[in-house]
């Protein structure tokens, strides 16, 4: 008697337990029968398995069936030589323990990990700033020697972007802080008698600390990712490669001219937001403490010792290289697709301020003894 063995998969169950497979087992034949998925992993605990009668056997199916036999030949099992033949290929591939490790790891080594690739992430973009710092050196060497090459153009043109164009937000800012810590300062100084003190609280405070802070975090949201998407959109264009290709210098045409500008104009946006936040500070003074402006300004000098003023200018020199570095470093870093476009912009932003608050800290540590 001619028996035909059918095309499609056919999965039986014998009446001692075991499961008979037979037809032609592929990925499309399994997904056309959407009852068998189910019925063969049920079977998966079976001890008899017979595919004697199995035509053909694709790798998706055989890998499904040889991680429910987890990774081994169950015994007695009836295997045609077509479908041994693909079983023994999927058993000698090599394992991937990755997956396996990942999907068994614990709450402490996913945490370790995590912690692994954020501090080889900053060991990265920290390289990555010193390798940009060293070829800006070396641009500034090449300049002092070829003062013709300096790129003027381009670096007015990143003064009025960066400089002139914050004039109005960082003076608005600054002043709205003035008035909000002079008034926070007047109702708990009034409750003391110690009115006075307003002046040296809102002097030192905004000069020394928070207008370099404040104009940081300003920039850096401001100019900072602009500078991060300008550049990256110039690596999307391809615009670098080409400039490397016509031999012109990406780091002397559009790093520099990005760093010298933001170097020179924040200490000015330093002094610019610190009158606008006194100039604010002192109307709610006398609004709230009767103090006339004249009089908070003609006492400013002897409250807040010239030293203080240095330092809030150094530092805005000072915070003004870090952001420009680390627009320019995201910038040039990114990949030719718009996601990494985003990616880099927000890294950048969240870089600089991060780095500019941790920078404060230390300087606020090591310059206690000046200007108090």
């Amino acid at each position: 008697m001619n028996t035909t063995i059918p095309s499609r998969p056919v999965l039986r169950h014998s009446p001692d337990g075991g499961v008979t497979l037979s037809g032609e087992w592929t990925l499309a034949g399994v997904l056309q029968t959407p009852a068998l998925r189910p019925a063969l992993l049920a079977a998966a605990r079976t001890g008899h398995w017979d595919l004697s009668a199995v035509t053909r056997l694709d790798s998706a199916l055989a890998v499904l069936l040889w991680r429910l036999w987890q990774g081994r030949f169950p015994e007695d099992a009836k295997i045609s030589p077509a479908a041994r033949a693909t079983l023994e290929w999927i058993a000698a591939l090599p394992v991937d323990e990755s997956a396996s490790d990942i999907r068994q790891e614990s709450a402490l080594g996913a945490s370790l990990r995590r912690v692994g690739v954020f501090t080889l992430g900053v060991v990265r973009n920290a390289r990555g700033l010193v390798e940009l710092l060293g070829q800006l050196t070396l641009t500034v060497g090449f300049l002092c020697r070829h003062p013709k090459s300096i790129p003027w153009k381009e670096f007015s043109a990143n003064i009025y972007r960066a400089g002139v164009e914050a004039l109005p937000v960082s003076a608005l800012v600054g002043f709205l802080i003035g008035v909000t810590i002079s008034y926070l300062s007047a109702l708990q100084l009034k409750t003391f008698g110690a009115d006075i003190f307003i002046v040296n609280i809102l002097g030192v405070g905004i000069i020394r600390e928070l207008g370099p802070v404040l104009v940081a975090v300003l920039v850096a949201g401001r100019s900072g990712s602009a500078m991060t998407a300008q550049i990256g959109v110039m690596r999307v264009t391809e615009e670098i490669d080409a400039l490397a290709a016509m031999g012109v210098s990406a780091t002397l045409r559009v790093v520099l001219p990005k760093v010298a500008a933001l170097v020179l104009v924040m200490p000015l946006l330093v002094v610019w937001s610190c009158v606008a936040a006194l100039l604010g500070g002192a109307l709610a003074a006398w609004k709230e403490l009767d103090f006339s402006v004249a009089y908070f300004f003609s006492a400013l000098p002897d409250a807040v010792p010239i030293a203080n003023l240095w330092i809030g200018l150094c530092k805005g020199v000072l915070f003004g290289g870090l952001i420009s570095l680390i627009a320019c470093h995201f910038g040039l870093h990114v990949r030719p697709n718009t996601e990494s476009l985003s990616r880099r912009t927000t890294a950048s932003v969240v870089s600089a301020i991060t780095l500019v608050i941790i920078v404060d800290a230390i300087l606020a540590v090591f310059t206690r003894n000046f200007g108090v």
